[in-house]
């Protein structure tokens, strides 16, 4: 498919767009907020100032990833327009930069659908000073409408699986690799991506690593999290970032183990929609929950509690430091994993399911430097755990390996910057 017939396709689909928008704003009402946004039409105080540098984080995972890379640029006095497509990144985007957008110097936006005019409409509004694309957000019309005005386009922390490239070359065609080929850098993990990435049609491609390696785990969160499990003197499990689809089977092993263990399970689903629904299997299951909503974890938790699901945002870091051991869900079906590097950087043990393609380099690094487990189900991976709460001396040198792991990629966020430098208007570092 070439890029005129895909642009015919989403030209045509639009209307059904902005139903799709509206339906969603029923269980949201902050998704639907601002909506001329992702039609690139923008109300006066929507608009940035200052040739912004434009960083666009899709959802969660993304804006979390690029909080590291977006502190940098804010640190360097520049101007940021922060874009996304989903609610709970753009929530987590206002809780990450809350004292940057008080002060003007950062704004959030909806990205556009990949519509032509709604593009340029974007580009004529905003002015960025150049575009930055997380991990995968490659866009045919967008990246088109920014090669039109000579506006500049990096793909960073860039990644891209075997199975998505065949994905790509079988349904994307031409479209999909005139839009590599039209980005100005491509910034890849891992030399594999950077293989793919060269194979699907990216020029100037390079390897600069991970920025998700350089995500600063805040020391007053850590801090929180020790707090908390000194408050619950129990021997704790985290599972994080569980997806639709897992939580049924983890809730299934938890209830064969919990008779026979006086261990706490922390149950964090990904996403926020859910909370309810993964309390009420809880409950049908037998398994005596507190809500983390509902309590001081502060606080000495009632003797018989089973299970806390975590039913809170931005508090990640402070389960795992809560943690002996955590389980990083999303792996345990085919979606691809969840972000592991976070768990290894507070020092927690981590256990991962057979489904790490989204952060497959990182998974198999981990694993090599004796900081990750891989199981292949959910009950398996629920015993690892309860194995390595009996293993002190095992859990001690997973949490040193993870440490000495997430030190040795350090630096990603720094070499993005050096091969940014001449696009933001910065002077490279002596070393570059």
């Amino acid at each position: 498919m070439n890029r005129t017939i895909y642009a015919g396709i989403v030209n045509a689909i639009a209307p059904l767009l902005a139903l799709r928008v509206r339906l969603r704003a029923r269980s949201d009402a902050f998704y639907g907020a601002h909506m001329g946004e992702r039609f690139g039409r923008y109300e006066p105080g929507a608009l940035a100032a200052g040739r912004p540098v434009w960083v666009h984080a899709v959802s969660l995972g993304e804006t979390r990833a690029a909080q590291p890379l977006v502190k940098a640029l804010l640190d360097r006095g520049l101007p940021v327009l922060l874009t996304h497509m989903t609610a709970t990144g753009r929530r987590e985007g206002a809780r990450l930069f809350a004292q940057a957008i008080e002060q003007g110097q950062l704004r959030q936006s909806w990205l556009p659908y990949d519509l032509p005019a709604a593009c340029r409409r974007f580009y004529a509004a905003m002015q960025p000073r150049c575009g930055i694309l997380i991990e995968r957000e490659v866009w045919p019309n967008l990246i088109h409408a920014a090669r039109q005005i000579g506006l500049p386009i990096a793909l960073v922390s860039a990644r891209l699986s075997e199975r998505s490239a065949r994905a790509g070359q079988r349904y994307g065609g031409s479209a999909l690799r005139q839009a590599y080929a039209g980005l100005d850098k491509v910034l890849a993990q891992t030399e594999g991506d950077a293989q793919r990435l060269r194979a699907s049609g990216a020029r100037a491609v390079s390897v600069t690593g991970n920025i998700k390696f350089d995500a600063a785990v805040a020391p007053a969160q850590v801090k929180r999290g020790r707090a908390w499990k000194q408050a619950w003197h129990r021997k704790t499990i985290a599972i994080a970032s569980t997806q639709d689809g897992e939580e049924a089977a983890f809730i299934a092993a938890l209830a064969a183990h919990a008779p026979g263990s006086d261990a706490l399970v922390v149950l964090i689903p990904r996403h926020p929609e859910r909370f309810d629904g993964v309390f009420d299997l809880l409950q049908s299951a037998g398994l005596r929950t507190i809500r983390r909503s509902r309590i001081d974890p502060a606080q000495a938790l009632p003797a018989d509690t089973q299970v806390l699901l975590g039913d809170s945002m931005g508090e990640m870091v402070s389960y795992y430091a809560a943690s002996d051991a955590a389980i990083v869900a999303g792996s345990f079906i085919a979606h691809g994993g969840q972000n592991l590097i976070e768990a290894c950087a507070t020092g927690t043990p981590v256990i991962v399911g057979p489904h790490t393609q989204n952060f497959e380099q990182a998974t198999i690094e981990g694993i090599a430097a004796g900081a990750v487990l891989r199981q292949p189900d959910a009950a398996s991976a629920l015993t690892a755990a309860f194995d390595l709460l009996g293993d002190p001396d095992r859990r001690e040198a997973m949490s040193q390996a993870g440490l000495r792991y997430v030190a040795r990629h350090a630096g990603a966020v720094q070499r993005v910057l050096d091969a940014m430098a001449p696009m933001l208007g910065l002077a490279p570092t002596p070393h570059a």
